[in-house]
């Protein structure tokens, strides 16, 4: 029971587990995106505002609000496993653009929570919301 457990072959990605799995990892970072990130930026403050025209961003209240919308809204899709794919992928750009541009010059330490971001929604775009999501309820066979 333990070897199999600590050995278990874990390619069956099709297994309750994993969409179990899945489930929680949506959860978590669609749920933290939306309320540790997003509601801080609706409406967008003119800290983020004057931060994005000094990264030399054109229309910085049009992208502050982009940021915040996709971190809200789609932190809330994610969690829902609703419109999965697209709004992993404004994460994807949303962590890109906070890891790349507004950390540009900063440490890898500062860096780090957007590119686990980053690479977490990049696992959700490949693998999809899994069985139990809204999505999969909509979805025709």
């Amino acid at each position: 029971m333990l070897t199999k457990l600590l050995f278990n072959n874990a390619s069956n990605l099709n297994s309750t587990k994993a969409h179990f799995g899945l489930l929680l990892l949506r959860l978590f970072a669609g749920l933290s995106m939306a309320f540790a990130h997003g509601t801080g930026k609706i409406p967008p403050n003119e800290q983020f505002v004057g931060f994005l025209e000094m990264l030399g961003l054109p229309m910085a209240i049009m992208f502050a609000w982009m940021a915040g919308l996709a971190e809200f809204v789609g932190g809330i899709l994610i969690a829902l496993g609703l419109l999965t794919r697209p709004a992993a992928l404004s994460l994807i750009i949303t962590m890109a653009v906070a890891a790349f541009l507004a950390h540009a010059t900063d440490p890898f330490q500062k860096k780090e929570m957007s590119l686990l971001y980053f690479f977490i929604y990049l696992a959700i775009l490949l693998m999809g919301p899994g069985k139990y999501s809204v999505d999969s309820k909509i979805i025709v066979k």
